[in-house]
């Protein structure tokens, strides 16, 4: 099992969403975030003063599939959340040791 942790804007939440349920994905947890990666954010205007924007909203999703599916994942969120524009986010795969379906004791890729 494999957790995928990506990072996207915020408008595109929605359209993730609906492209990683059509691919198959059961579950998914979704944080809002701050944060900045190489842009280190930037600056607005706000009533005539224009400060910096240190930390840019975005949104983090959390991910635990099967080995099999991350593939098709990763390219379904880099597809779908892409614009073209710097900030556009971030995925990182990482192993999930064991799983555990708190309500009925399942382990794994049944927990699942």
């Amino acid at each position: 099992m494999k957790l995928i942790i990506a990072t996207i804007k915020p408008f595109k939440l929605e359209e993730v969403r609906e492209a990683l349920t059509e691919a198959g994905v059961r579950g998914m947890m979704v944080t809002e975030i701050k944060g900045f990666g190489s842009q280190s954010g930037h600056t607005e205007i706000y009533r005539g003063a224009e400060y910096a924007v240190n930390f840019v909203p975005k949104i983090k999703l959390e991910i635990v599939v099967s080995a099999n599916m991350v593939d098709q994942v990763i390219d379904t969120i880099a597809t779908t959340a892409k614009t073209g524009k710097i900030g556009d986010g971030k995925i990182f795969v990482l192993d999930v040791q064991q799983a555990v379906r708190v309500r009925t004791g399942e382990i794994n890729e049944d927990a699942l």
